[in-house]
């Protein structure tokens, strides 16, 4: 029997573990199915859970004849934090073993909140803009496209740092973040125009991609497909306005630009390889890596994810040379990174999420809605309709990257567990296959069985 008080302390832990991965951008059910294990590790056996896109609910009864308690807590979107998000994970994992007790789970939840990040906030800053050189690099961009990409993906960071502590909504700093990245792009190649020629649309491309890096459509379309369809609907309305404002701020900019001198040249709609492989996937690393380095990421994971994310960006490139849509390599390449992520977050111990974002930031849509936009406000007669499939095509590249993830760690998991059982059946040496045995213990019971 447990009364009421420590029942009470029970549900909250359960409500903080699971208000930190929701902002996290954890799915529904994998938040769910958290909270309940944790529920069940302390005790708690008859619950039930109620995740939207802002709000919690978890409820319990000590005896079927006593009153449920309901708790409810909202959650708030705040910046995301892979370490933070990475500690709650071992602390899960602890209070599962019951290595944790609840008191000190309390404690530590407590702690991992109320402290600040692992790095400061102006090595994030330099950290995207590490990231926007590197989507520059990865685009074959010249090394004054690499420096003027940097320089506007710092001033959009900390312009929506600014926006961010004066409560502005997402949409609106989207706006300001493609119209200071267009603006700067314009002119900095009218500045640097008698000694360089630089490319802006590739400077403009690279900081569309940092702007939807931070939109949560994989989480959305996670909980679509897993029937939490109110959290799916509510995620996904955010990542469409978000969307919708980094392409009022592009296109504004460029309206802009044009108004007082400053057009930028149109990207060459037919135009597709811009850069060879290899110096593609080394700027796909590099920008995967600083992603996750400005998300707070455990350094340890830094090169495994730049690593996963070149092999996907090497896999895009090979399978939309066989006349694939650029879709279905996306998704091809998505569905590599969801299958590798699994087990490699479990030998880096950090949550799978983590991995896959940060590996996936690359293969996103930014070419393809800069390209987009460009044509939309040609005048030409073809050019608009050219415009609009730019545009259904980047939709459909970023459907192909949350499907082709979540179908990767769908295989993954039952695989695993497979290779698990198959491990420990088998005796002696092995040349191919599982090579990592475990033994099972029993409680209270030595390798052999014996007491």
């Amino acid at each position: 029997m447990v009364d009421a008080r420590e029942l009470t302390q029970r549900l909250d832990l359960c409500l903080r573990v699971g208000e930190m991965l929701l902002a996290s951008g954890a799915g529904a059910a994998d938040v769910t199915a958290t909270m309940r294990a944790v529920a069940h590790a302390l005790g708690v056996r008859r619950t039930e859970v109620d995740v939207t896109f802002t709000q919690l609910a978890m409820s319990a009864q000590a005896e079927p004849d006593e009153p449920a308690i309901v708790q409810i807590r909202s959650v708030t979107q705040r910046e995301i934090d892979y370490d933070d998000l990475t500690k709650v994970d071992h602390l899960v994992r602890d209070v599962v073993a019951e290595r944790t007790g609840l008191r000190e789970a309390r404690a530590e939840i407590a702690r991992i909140a109320s402290s600040g990040h692992a790095r400061p906030r102006w090595a994030a800053t330099v950290g995207w803009g590490v990231m926007c050189a590197g989507i520059a690099l990865q685009l074959g961009g010249s090394p004054a496209v690499l420096a003027v990409a940097f320089v506007a993906a710092v001033a959009i960071d900390r312009l929506q740092h600014a926006l961010t502590k004066r409560r502005v909504p997402v949409f609106y700093q989207q706006i300001a973040g493609g119209a200071v990245a267009t603006v700067l792009a314009a002119a900095a190649t009218r500045a640097t125009e008698p000694l360089v020629t630089m490319d802006a649309s590739l400077v403009v491309t690279a900081n569309i991609i940092m702007l939807l890096a931070g939109i949560g459509f994989m989480g959305a379309i996670q909980d679509a497909m897993s029937g939490f369809y109110v959290t799916g609907s509510a995620r996904l309305l955010e990542a469409v306005l978000a969307t919708a404002g980094i392409i009022a701020g592009v296109s504004g900019g460029l309206s802009f630009a044009t108004a007082v001198g400053l057009g930028l040249p149109p990207l060459e709609p037919a135009r597709t390889d811009l850069v060879g492989v290899t110096v593609a996937a080394l700027g796909a690393a590099v920008a995967a890596a600083a992603f996750s380095f400005s998300s707070y990421a455990p350094l340890r994971t830094l090169a495994p994810i730049g690593l996963l994310a070149g092999g996907a960006l090497a896999i895009t490139e090979a399978v939309a040379g066989q006349d694939f849509g650029r879709p279905w390599a996306v998704g091809i390449a998505a569905f590599a990174v969801g299958l590798v992520s699994y087990t490699l977050a479990g030998r880096l111990r950090v949550p799978p999420l983590v991995v896959v974002v940060s590996a996936v930031v690359p293969l996103l849509p930014g070419l393809s809605i800069y390209r987009g936009l460009s044509l939309l406000g040609a005048n030409a007669d073809p050019a608009p309709a050219q415009g609009l499939l730019a545009m259904v095509t980047a939709a459909s590249v970023a459907t192909a990257l949350a499907a082709g993830v979540i179908l990767g760690e769908y295989v993954a998991q039952p695989v695993k567990r497979e290779a698990r059982r198959v491990e420990t059946r088998l005796a002696g040496p092995r040349l191919v296959g599982v090579t990592r045995y475990r033994r099972r213990r029993q409680r209270g019971r030595g390798p052999s069985g014996d007491e």
